[in-house]
């Protein structure tokens, strides 16, 4: 396959053997002997010292890291629908025997309130990342405070978006939380609430040496804007607490999850499977990236003079940064992607999306390729209206569908697309296709000059490893929550011996690299930059 080629490096080993007469030989003394004994003792002792004090932090990673070494040969077609690896996989986030229960409240270093930052599954970063960090501190945690001033202007709190009673019950083994401060330790303090940012994926000891002691000083503390505070990779046990929080804990308020429910039902009643997209070309999304549609002048100006919102945002050359795969997908070309890879015009599509630049007319497109298309606005009609004017809330519909929708594809590399990816690898590695945008972009850009037939095999080509296959994970590749790497297991033998080729199968992902590290890429995140500049355009 054209855009699927791969090098296979060999290692030469050269000799050079030096041959001297026996006459020639002098006798090597015994001080030049035993230095070289002391010396190969000493490196032994230095190497064998330095192994097992590394030994039992990263044993259990190195283990897991060849449970993804699937053998997902790149030779023939895949079932586009579900992986047939994932039954040998499952989701696994109990704690070890040496993950102590939380301390109580009163036995805690202090209150610790945080305020999360973005849209709803930015947020969702921050509340899990925050319930680690609260262990970490041994701190009581207060129930997270949710961002009203983003982009989204949304006034919704924790409790009118996720069942904050489920979530205090649910991690009461792990972390002490309560819904606010109590009102006699508040009276008693004498000064407010010590309010501080800590710096972008901060490591549990920033959060010891820095943290701590002003919360044992104050009492209360507070961390704004938390999201993607805490580092990447930290311990196991706090990675699986990771899990627990985004993946079990953080539940939706029961008028949310029915509503969601049933719009899955509908889905269900129409198709045995469906697809469900998400789509993200908000016109402040797509200004502050400095991307571009194809919508000639009017486009143009009318992105422009959003942008000049952001002072200090560069000038950018919108197609150049398009052909690197720095932009979304548009409708179409997530259409053109679809067909490509097998989906056929009968499909049935949720598409879950806010405002989207150009409206129908951006949208035409992908309509005419998938004609079964649907929105939350669609199937729900007046049981939407109470949740109208709650963006959040409206989110949380959209991510119920996209869970649970039997392929979930994104034009994008945002939050949701993220958080979603990682939990359906958790749930059972169900099918998430996400565009792989630096090679498809300039296959997208030039498919006029192709045939059909061509154009579809190399973008099935350069979509391998970007399709949800439990061989994509590895250990540090990517955020966490989109890669839990820490928090995948894989099925026991005697569990798949249904399938006759299940036990050959398991022991073959141990002794095969399946996917091809050529066709693998870091994708941009759509607006990310450093922390001292601020201007990260929320999700």
């Amino acid at each position: 396959m054209a855009l699927f080629q791969h090098q296979n490096g060999s290692v030469v080993s050269n000799k050079h053997v030096f041959i001297r007469s026996r006459s020639q030989r002098k006798p090597i003394s015994t001080s030049v002997i035993c230095g070289l004994m002391l010396f190969c003792l000493g490196m032994i002792s230095l190497l064998t010292g330095h192994m097992a004090s590394e030994l039992e932090r990263y044993s259990q990673r190195l283990v897991r890291r060849s449970l993804f070494n699937l053998d997902e040969s790149n030779k023939g077609p895949i079932d586009i629908w579900k992986s047939e690896y994932a039954k040998y996989f499952y989701g696994c986030s109990e704690s070890s025997a040496k993950f102590t229960d939380a301390i109580s409240e009163q036995e805690s270093n202090g209150y610790l309130l945080i305020a999360a930052s973005g849209g709803l599954n930015q947020q969702r970063t921050g509340i899990s990342d925050a319930v680690v960090v609260a262990r970490i501190l041994n701190a009581t945690l207060i129930v997270p405070e949710l961002d009203h001033n983003s982009y989204w202007k949304d006034d919704s709190d924790f409790v009118n978006i996720f069942d904050v009673d489920w979530f205090i019950s649910y991690l009461a083994k792990d972390v002490t939380i309560v819904r606010r401060v109590p009102d006699k330790f508040m009276r008693s303090m004498e000064k407010p609430p010590y309010t501080m940012r800590v710096p972008r994926k901060s490591p549990p000891e920033y959060y010891l040496d820095q943290v701590l002691p002003i919360l044992k000083r104050r009492h209360v503390l507070q961390l704004t804007k938390f999201d993607y505070r805490l580092a990447n990779n930290i311990d196991e046990d706090l990675q699986k607490l990771r899990c627990r929080a985004n993946f079990l804990a953080l539940r939706f308020t029961k008028p949310i999850q029915e509503l969601g429910q049933k719009l899955v039902m509908k889905m269900r009643e129409k198709a045995t499977h469906f697809i469900a997209v998400h789509l993200r070309l908000e016109p402040d999304m797509l200004a502050f990236s400095g991307c571009y549609l194809g919508g000639g002048d009017k486009e143009r100006y009318e992105l422009g003079e959003i942008r000049k919102r952001w002072e200090t945002l560069p000038e950018i050359d919108a197609v150049a940064e398009r052909r690197r795969g720095k932009c979304p997908l548009t409708p179409h070309e997530v259409g053109l992607m679809l067909r490509a890879i097998g989906f056929q015009n009968d499909t049935y599509m949720y598409v879950a999306s806010g405002e989207i630049y150009g409206g129908e007319g951006t949208l035409a497109p992908l309509r005419n390729l998938f004609p079964n298309f649907y929105t939350k606005e669609m199937l729900a009609n007046e049981e939407l209206k109470p949740f109208l004017p709650h963006s959040s809330c409206l989110a949380a519909i959209d991510y119920i569908v996209c869970d649970e929708s039997d392929v979930f594809v994104t034009n994008n590399n945002g939050n949701m697309a993220k958080i979603l990816a990682g939990r359906r690898r958790y749930m059972g590695h169900k099918r998430t296709i996400r565009p792989n945008v630096k090679r498809l972009s300039p296959l997208l850009m030039e498919r006029d000059q192709i045939d059909w037939d061509t154009f579809a095999e190399k973008v099935r080509a350069v979509q391998r490893g970007f399709m949800g296959e439990p061989g994509e994970m590895r250990v540090g590749r990517g955020e966490f929550h989109e890669y839990p790497y820490s928090c995948i297991c894989e099925q026991p033998a005697s569990d798949i011996r249904g399938d006759e080729s299940g036990e050959h199968r398991s022991q073959q992902f141990k002794e095969n690299q399946g996917l091809r590290k050529s066709n693998e890429e870091e994708e941009p995140v759509l607006g990310a930059k450093e922390d001292e500049h601020e201007e990260v355009f929320p999700d």
